[in-house]
């Protein structure tokens, strides 16, 4: 699931022009974060991953402005 979530966020970053590569490194660096260290589940991965999503643009509206 991490890889999946990592190729999406890769493609989300090049269709929007933004660097993809650093938006896959977050979406990985989550994925291990919750897996690995705090031994989550699934659903705090999802989460994770909707948070990053919803981080990522609040940042972009905040640089635009």
């Amino acid at each position: 699931m991490a890889v999946v979530f990592a190729i999406f966020f890769y493609r989300a970053g090049e269709f929007d022009g933004a660097p993809g590569l650093l938006w896959a490194a977050l979406s990985i660096a989550i994925s291990l974060l919750i897996w690995q260290c705090l031994h989550w589940g699934l659903l705090a991965m999802l989460l994770g991953q909707a948070a990053l999503f919803v981080g990522i643009g609040v940042v972009r509206v905040i640089r635009k402005s």
